[in-house]
């Protein structure tokens, strides 16, 4: 059973955490076929960093920050409140240059600011723990902080573009594979740049297509254009780059899988069976 502790915080228990890691490695075996070596990222990103992208324009509301205490304001806090403390009020906190990302993309593009990759460009993967201040959770579906893996690629627009085609492929065949029954629906979401002529161009032109089962988003292709390219500074060639990812919500996956199969056991079997 899933423990359930307080405001989107889950426990996994160890057939969770299993099946976890069991859906990982295929998605870690897409990318390795893909060429996209493995990265970890600081769980922390500079919030600066963040604003490049008109993150705090486009998501005040998922934003959360990693703040110092005042040690001297602590002392008369704690003199003065309740034991235990249920909320350590903004007085006692200093303010703070550091954020929770809510998606793990970020960092990749951060990281390789300012550099010119080959003209072909490049790939990355990376497994980050998100966090979004979303208005309501609801057990493994809607975390506060959740891991992501990200499938991310950095070059030329129709590089870029290709690499969401393999993976809606790639997802497709898992999809079926596993037996779930999924669609793929146009996200409503920016995602990026706060200019709203980028929005009406989705509909045009999906910036974000999510994979649905039972009305659950358990993962997305997102094209960028070259916005990231352009704020990064980042070139592929003599060209300013374009990028595209795959990203998994793993804790969605366990929750679907789970449903789909029964139980972690047999979900383990059927995707560790996978060729």
């Amino acid at each position: 059973m899933t423990t359930a502790t307080d405001n989107g915080l889950r426990v996994l228990d160890g057939g969770q955490l299993r099946l976890l890691r069991a859906i990982d490695s295929v998605f870690r075996r897409l990318a390795d076929g893909w060429d996209a070596p493995e990265f970890r990222f600081p769980f922390l990103m500079q919030c600066r960093d963040l604003d490049m992208f008109d993150y705090y324009d486009n998501f005040p509301h998922l934003g959360l920050a990693a703040t110092r205490l005042d040690p001297e304001r602590v002392a008369p806090l704690l003199a003065e409140s309740g034991r235990p403390l249920e909320r350590i009020p903004t007085e006692v906190m200093q303010p703070t240059g550091f954020a929770l990302p809510s998606a793990a993309c970020y960092a990749i593009y951060v990281e390789l600011a300012g550099t010119t990759l080959p003209a072909e460009g490049a790939m990355r993967t990376t497994l980050g723990t998100c966090f979004r201040n979303e208005d309501h959770y609801d057990g493994l579906q809607r975390l506060l902080g959740f891991s992501m893996r990200e499938i991310v690629c950095i070059g030329p627009e129709d590089v870029a573009k290709n690499h969401l085609l393999r993976a809606k492929d790639a997802v497709q065949t898992l999809c079926a594979e596993l037996g779930l029954d999924f669609e793929i629906e146009v996200a409503t979401d920016p995602f990026f740049d706060k200019n709203s002529g980028k929005a009406k161009m989705q509909r045009l032109f999906p910036v974000k297509e999510e994979f649905v089962v039972n009305g659950l988003a358990i993962g997305s292709v997102n094209y960028h254009r070259n916005f990231f390219g352009e704020r990064c500074g980042i070139q592929a060639g003599d060209a300013t780059a374009h990028t595209s990812c795959l990203a998994f919500g793993l804790e969605r996956w366990v929750h679907t899988l789970t449903e789909r199969f029964g139980d972690t056991d047999a979900a383990v079997a059927a995707v560790e069976s996978l060729g």
